[in-house]
Parts: C-alpha cells; sequence; structure tokens
C-alpha cells in the first residue's frame, strides 16, 4: 500500500482519526511521527508527506507531494527536493488568519497603550499612570499583504473604528475590506503623499519571504515613516532592515515596533533587537499551532488535497517553485 506520514507533534487523536480515514479511503496506509527525530530512517517509503521539516525531504526519494504545515515554504525550498519540479508543493495558507490577526490586534494595542513601559513600571513596583495613549478608533492603518492574514487583519482593525485601512499588494487590485489598495512599488510615494491627518499609525508587514520582498521594508522606506508610526511584522524577518529598524526605534523617528518573526532566529542573546527602544518581540508565535482551530484547518486543507490527489486533480493552495510562493 502506498505510505503517507504525518511529522508532527500537535495532532489531536480526532485530527488522527480524520487523517487515516481519508487515507484509507484513498489508498493509503497513514503513519505518524511526533517529530524528525523520531521519523529519520523510517520515511524512505514515503509518496505523501505533511510536515514541517525541509530537511528530511531528503530521506523520501520516491517523494512525489509534500505539504506544508505552515503557510511559508522557504524551508522547504532551501532542501534542494523541488527543483527539477518532480515534487508537488502546497501549504496551509488560510489556517492562520485568526490566530495572527488576533495577535496584531493584541500587540497593536500593547503599543497603543504603552504596554511595555507599564509593564517595566510595575516590575519596578512603581506606581505611574500618567502616559499618554492611543486608540485603534481613528487610526490610519496600512497593511503590506492583501491576502489572508492581511484581510483578516483588516476586518478586525475596521471592526475596531479604525479611520481606514489601506493595503499594498504587487497588483493593487482593490480587494475587500480594505479602503484602498496600492502597489508595493507605489509605496514610497503614497506614503510620502499622506497629509498630516492621514499619515499611517500602524504598518502591518505580513508579506512571505521571498526574493521580491526582501528589504521590502528599507533604511529608506523606514525614514519615510512618521515619528507616530508601529510597525508590526508577522510575515518574514527578511523583509526587514532590521539594522536601520533598530537605528530608528533608538532614535525616536518611528513609535515602536512588534516583531514575530525577524533573523536570525533564534535571536542571539546578545542581539540589539532585545534592548532596542520600545521593540516588542515574540518567539515566532503569532501563528502556531497552539490554536486548535489553527490545526483543524491545515488537517482539512490536508485531507482534502489527498483526495484531489488520489484523483488525479489539481492541488489546492499550490506552490509556485520558482515564485517561492
Amino acid at each position: 500500500m502506498k505510505k503517507c506520514y504525518a511529522i508532527c507533534d500537535f495532532l489531536s487523536e480526532a485530527n488522527k482519526r480524520q487523517m487515516r480515514s481519508v487515507a484509507e479511503e484513498c489508498g493509503f496506509d497513514m503513519g505518524f511521527f511526533d517529530s524528525a527525530e523520531e521519523a529519520s530512517g523510517k520515511i524512505s517509503d514515503a509518496e505523501v508527506v505533511y510536515c514541517d521539516e525541509g530537511e528530511l525531504l531528503k530521506e523520501m526519494p520516491h517523494l512525489k507531494w509534500c505539504h506544508s504545515v505552515s503557510a511559508g515554504v522557504g524551508h522547504f525550498l532551501k532542501s534542494g527536493a523541488f527543483c527539477d519540479g518532480d515534487v508537488l508543493l502546497t501549504n496551509s495558507s488560510g489556517a492562520y488568519g485568526l490566530a495572527i490577526s488576533e495577535h496584531i490586534i493584541m500587540v497593536t494595542l500593547l503599543l497603543m497603550r504603552r504596554m511595555p513601559e507599564y509593564f517595566r513600571v510595575v516590575a519596578e513596583r512603581g506606581w505611574t499612570r500618567d502616559l499618554e495613549i492611543r486608540s485603534i478608533k481613528g487610526s490610519v492603518i496600512a497593511i503590506a499583504g492583501t491576502g489572508n492574514l492581511g484581510r483578516n487583519a483588516a476586518k478586525r482593525f475596521k471592526a475596531l473604528g479604525a479611520k481606514s485601512v489601506i493595503g499594498f499588494s504587487r497588483s493593487g487590485s482593490k480587494r475587500e475590506p480594505f479602503d484602498e489598495v496600492f502597489r508595493i512599488e507605489d509605496f514610497d510615494s503614497v506614503v510620502s503623499g499622506f497629509s498630516e491627518d492621514e499619515q499611517i499609525d500602524v504598518l502591518v508587514l505580513c508579506v512571505p519571504g521571498t526574493p521580491d520582498t526582501e528589504g521590502l521594508l528599507s533604511a529608506e522606506r523606514i525614514a519615510l515613516l512618521p515619528e507616530k508610526t508601529f510597525v508590526i511584522n508577522v510575515g518574514r524577518g527578511t523583509v526587514v532592515d532590521q539594522d536601520a529598524l533598530i537605528e530608528a526605534l533608538n532614535e525616536g523617528r518611528i513609535a515602536g515596533a512588534a516583531l514575530d518573526v525577524m533573523y536570525p532566529e533564534p535571536l542571539p542573546a546578545d542581539h540589539p533587537l532585545w534592548t532596542a527602544r520600545n521593540c516588542i518581540i515574540t518567539p515566532h508565535i503569532s501563528g502556531d499551532m497552539g490554536l486548535p482551530e489553527t490545526v483543524d484547518i491545515t488537517v482539512g486543507i490536508f485531507c482534502e488535497n489527498l483526495r484531489r490527489y488520489a484523483e488525479g486533480r489539481e492541488l489546492k493552495n499550490m506552490i509556485d517553485i520558482n515564485a517561492g510562493y
């Protein structure tokens, strides 16, 4: 019987039953491993795999299709398993909108309500109560990336009373629920052209890490942002010029930042980001598998695609290997 493996430690028993049932229906024997270490040396017969371990693909000479449990696939592309085009790659785009958009709202409110400063006051058993705070209501929000993550975040910002939510994408095509969408290449002219009462309060970055997006928020673009802007990155660390961001934070040229992704990861203990002014750092957890709904959606995507694969139909969430997403 054809072999299919899931290699991860976050599946519930209900998830496993669902995957096993669909696999049997499609003529596959479904196996489960909790880690790459446990799977290593036991997966050479894999035709299909559901995992987040790019390096393991080298141990699967008969692999025909890999489903990434994450939305980003850069770590898979680096494995070299997809160079000749014989192996299909799909991702879990669409599973992370709820978890990551709520993270975006959380860190926005933490920054606007001066929580990093109040946390320090409380840690020192102080009682300062007079810091001026801001609100999402009436704010101008800019979101680079108008896909699942960007749309979910935009919807929540608008529900909380944002004055306007604008998007930036490759095409600049209008997309709900954004008030306006511009091309990313027009970012400089758009930001420079804002009137004083339309300047960006929050800039959210939720674009994938590709050669086209590397350094997207460059030193030059950071310099265009007004002092009141908070920068939030939940896409990939390589999208931001970190040295320029650290400099802008420490010099007070932007109001603050919240970074769930950075480079390198894990961030070294002596990295200057740890001590950058008004910077919230989280260890790449905005869309992790701690939310059961996220896991359920990834499993659902995989199971639907497994049926499609068995029937010879086109898979959903196919990755363009050359584009990287």
